[in-house]
């Protein structure tokens, strides 16, 4: 990612995942698109965005465990959320202002989830 143009598409569709609300898409679709950033992420070989990878791992085990733990969830979304904000500054710059979008929703949705608990 990091000097590395992200596909466009995905990034659009990331955004308007998250406008539209986090149960918009079918859990399958969401978890395809977690594991296309996971990879991205987790092949960079930057220690940062490595980082981002992991924790969209722990992510995706919270979705996938038989009770869902929104307080978990909000949480993993809020640092995910910081963790993107972080990774836009290295982003190219036709890019940081979408991944800061992206990484404030998570900042949003994952208050909005830790609330609920």
């Amino acid at each position: 990612m990091a000097n590395e143009p992200v596909p466009t598409d995905r990034l659009n569709l990331t955004i308007q995942s998250l406008k539209n609300g986090l149960t918009s898409i079918p859990l399958s679709a969401a978890m395809d698109m977690l594991e296309a950033w996971q990879q991205d992420f987790l092949q960079s070989g930057q220690p940062a965005l490595q980082d981002i990878g992991r924790e969209i791992g722990n992510l995706q085990s919270l979705l996938t465990t038989s009770k869902l733990d929104g307080g978990a969830i909000g949480q993993s979304l809020s640092l995910l959320g910081s963790q993107t904000n972080q990774a836009a500054f290295q982003a190219p710059a036709d890019q940081q202002a979408d991944l800061r979008t992206i990484g404030d929703l998570l900042i949003k949705k994952g208050a909005e989830l830790d609330k609920q608990r």
